[in-house]
């Protein structure tokens, strides 16, 4: 069954929520270095250039939690969108430098009555020991409501 509400399907509003877990991932690997840059290629969306992993194995595991995903106007989402990914760029000005290899973790809470989907692990809250947070923007739809973080950990270098 699909419901409509103003012209946006159910179907839609989750392929726009997964689009942007999609390209806010991509920016945040690419921005922070934690892929090589000759692992991206330039794509232009939302009126924005933005970098999308060409790494075979990156691509997979995101295609796997992202189609996963899958109601304001189109425009509206997509500048909410549009304005969480120019945050997760901003934010590479006061984020520190990474000197050594880095892993990371993708997270999605969702309501404890939710059927997690056979790909995703269940796992309980992860955190990182004297972490420091920054709260990006968040964006809704009449369906879903996003709200994204990084989370690291600082450490001095002297």
């Amino acid at each position: 069954m699909t419901s409509t509400l103003k012209g946006i399907t159910l179907k839609g509003s989750a392929e726009l929520v997964a689009e942007f877990f999609s390209f806010g991932i991509n920016s945040i690997l690419y921005q922070r270095g934690i892929y090589p840059p000759e692992t991206f290629t330039r794509v232009t969306h939302y009126d924005m250039s933005l970098q999308l992993t060409t790494d075979p194995k990156l691509k997979n595991y995101l295609t796997n939690v992202v189609s996963q995903l899958k109601e304001k106007s189109i425009k509206t989402i997509q500048d909410e969108i549009r304005s969480v990914i120019r945050q997760i760029t901003a934010t590479v000005t006061f984020l520190p430098l990474l000197e050594t290899p880095c892993a990371f973790d993708l997270l999605v809470y969702t309501d404890k009555d939710l059927v997690v989907p056979d790909k995703w692990e269940e796992s309980g809250p992860q955190t990182i020991d004297q972490s420091e947070e920054v709260r990006l923007r968040s964006f809704t739809t009449s369906i879903h409501k996003v709200n994204s973080m990084v989370a690291y950990k600082k450490t001095d270098s002297v």
